[in-house]
């Protein structure tokens, strides 16, 4: 408050000098006049009146009508004026501008006074430290939470009820101390939220702010990292005095990965800033003075990178999983983001849960927000099953690309080619259910064959990975049998890229190579080096390196040959699919199943007519859904796209 006063008390003084520096000493709306004109209304006898103040004068003259005008002019030395003016019968008065001695300090010596006033405000605040810093840069950026405006509960945050659990004998503890110290038990300083990306780590943090009856601090690790070295360590220090004074309170830090990375893990020490801001909240967290009540809930998706110092117990005490939901888990975190948008009867949630196998709780709510933009898309009052399935495909295939030009040539052979991939999943043992399968381009494939499993897999079998590679062969070999083998196309590049994957991963990781026996021969270590993932290759001796090419092929080899005599056997039914395929685009499973058993399939609202295309330079382009699923969603199912 007296900082703010004396600021304005200064500007005001300023603008003041300034203008009486600038202003004209007789107010009021003037006539310039030149001397000479002024003499001869002296001399004709019209002046009235004039007053002299040191070189300038004011006064006023009568014209030919009679009008009274104001003048003024500068006045030279004349010695003889005041008598002329006397003998004019001119009402002269004198008078003399008096300078103030305080504005005439002010002025000279104003500009060394705000320097020095400068200098003195910076100096105090270098002086702050921790409470306050240069400008403000070490002090924290924490925000606490009191309001209730958009507060989150735990009835907002579904799937994760471990990690609800574990939080929720935190706030407990905050309310009711003794029921836990009478056992000996103390309150965990630390809690760390890890998980992948979108599961729900920082809903969490927003929860316990919102069911806590403590102060709630929320922060960023970003926040703490500047360019100047010392700024992030003060603010630190500054978060926890004040955590201190709102005592028992909880600090969440979001991304903490960003100020509590490994120490000495490049060359050179690391980042000064960086590694001085994590020396402070260790210590903060766990150093020679007691900290009490303070509780430090952090969130990241990246638990590798972190200082074991900062892991270890007594500063994180308690590491909580926050992972992808399971399908328990998927039906209550629909449930809640249904909550806000109408549903038509026809939504099974149930069914669309089983459908999103690997979907974190980021991904269901963009597939429910899909869903809505959808149904307003197409004027609907409610959000129907078939905007669900829509979004879906969106999410997990990309978007439809019906502009994309094909000629019938290329049609055709993407669609026996999918039509290899689906037939030769279909008679494949323990192979997951065809789900879908279209030759509509949608992202970068020109055609989807999509496969989802009945059930949550934490596993696969021997015979699971080998139908599976049967499986990526049958567009391959769907070509050969129909085109010819020199018509082929370079449709199966990607298919050939995840089966050489799969087959080297089954001999070199899982121990399935009779030849090898169950050991690992993983030729490349990824270790972290400059905050960068390394790969480094460890020796595998020639004859092994041999044996291991061998296995990897019999694998692959095999697989083919199962894709080969699946579609020679039933040549009728690959027709049967192609054709329904070139008829109608996209395929269910069960409309699939239905045509295979010479069944018709009947669509209320068919918009799936073919369209004539051309594609740019008549490659095709191939990418494998089930490598897009286990990159990006872990494992939403199964698939090839062609």
């Amino acid at each position: 408050m007296s900082k703010n006063l004396l600021l304005w008390i200064v500007i005001g003084m300023t603008m003041m000098s300034v203008f009486n520096m600038f202003s004209s000493p007789m107010g009021g709306k003037t006539q310039s006049m030149s001397y000479t004109a002024f003499i001869e209304k002296v001399d004709q006898g019209v002046v009235d009146d004039i007053t002299i103040q040191d070189k300038q004068a004011v006064g006023h003259y009568r014209d030919a009508s009679g009008n009274v005008t104001r003048f003024e002019l500068e006045l030279p030395d004349d010695p003889a004026l005041v008598q002329r003016l006397i003998d004019a019968k001119v009402e002269v008065t004198a008078s003399h501008r008096e300078e103030s001695i305080f504005l005439t300090i002010l002025i000279s010596w104003f500009p060394m006074l705000l320097l020095i006033g400068v200098w003195i405000f910076f100096m105090r605040q270098m002086q702050g430290g921790g409470k306050g810093g240069a400008m403000g840069f070490g002090k924290s950026k924490a925000k606490l939470l009191t309001e209730h405006k958009d507060r989150v509960t735990f009835d907002d945050v579904a799937g994760c009820d471990e990690a609800k659990q574990e939080v929720t004998e935190v706030i407990e503890f905050l309310r009711d101390p003794s029921k836990f110290t009478r056992l000996g038990g103390k309150i965990p300083k630390g809690i760390l939220l890890v998980g992948p990306p979108g599961t729900g780590k920082t809903l969490l943090g927003r929860a316990i702010a919102g069911e806590a009856e403590v102060p709630f601090f929320s922060i960023s690790g970003s926040d703490f990292v500047e360019m100047f070295v010392g700024v992030g360590a003060s603010r630190v220090r500054d978060m926890f005095e004040q955590a201190k004074k709102q005592s028992p309170c909880i600090i969440f830090v979001d991304e903490i990965d960003a100020m509590g990375r490994h120490r000495g893990a490049g060359l050179g020490g690391g980042n000064d800033e960086r590694e001085q801001t994590l020396n402070q909240l260790l210590v903060e967290m766990d150093g020679f003075e007691a900290n009490e009540g303070v509780i430090l809930v952090a969130a990241t998706n990246r638990p590798d990178v972190l200082d074991p110092a900062l892991l270890r117990p007594g500063r994180f005490d308690r590491q909580v999983t926050v992972g992808n939901p399971d399908l328990a888990g998927r039906i209550a975190i629909l449930k809640v983001h249904m909550k806000k948008v109408p549903l038509s009867s026809d939504v099974d949630v149930k069914a669309l849960a089983r459908g999103t196998p690997g979907f974190s709780g980021a991904d269901l709510a963009n597939l429910v927000n899909e869903a809505a933009l959808s149904a307003a898309r197409y004027n609907r009052d409610k959000v129907t099953n078939q905007d669900f399935e829509e979004s879906k495909d969106k999410v997990m295939m990309g978007a439809e690309r019906r502009s994309m030009a094909m000629t019938e040539e290329e049609k055709a052979l993407t669609a026996y080619h999918e039509a290899g991939h689906a037939l030769v999943g279909i008679h494949s043992p323990k192979h997951d259910p065809l789900h879908k399968v279209t030759i509509i381009p949608r992202g970068r494939a020109l055609g989807v064959t999509m496969n989802l499993p009945e059930r949550d897999r934490l596993s696969q079998s021997r015979i699971e990975l080998e139908s599976r590679l049967a499986s990526l062969f049958g567009g391959r070999v769907a070509e050969e049998l129909v085109f010819g083998k020199e018509n082929i196309t370079t449709g199966a590049g990607h298919d050939i890229q995840q089966a050489t994957k799969i087959a080297k991963a089954m001999v070199t990781e899982y121990g399935f190579s009779d030849r090898l026996g169950r050991l690992r021969f993983s030729e490349n270590e990824e270790e972290v080096f400059l905050g960068r993932s390394v790969t480094q290759s460890k020796h595998i001796s020639d004859k092994t390196a041999q044996l291991i090419d061998e296995e990897v092929r019999s694998f692959v080899d095999i697989a083919e040959e199962k894709a080969r005599f699946i579609l020679t056997e039933h040549r009728d039914e690959l027709e049967i699919i192609a054709q329904g395929l070139l008829e109608y685009e996209t395929l269910s499973g069960k409309e699939v199943a239905a045509l295979l058993k010479g069944e018709k399939i009947s669509r209320k609202d068919d918009n799936n007519k073919p369209s004539s295309t051309n594609h740019d330079d008549g490659e095709s382009v191939v990418m494998d859904e089930s490598s897009k699923a286990d990159e990006h969603f872990a494992d939403k199912g199964t698939g090839q796209e062609s």
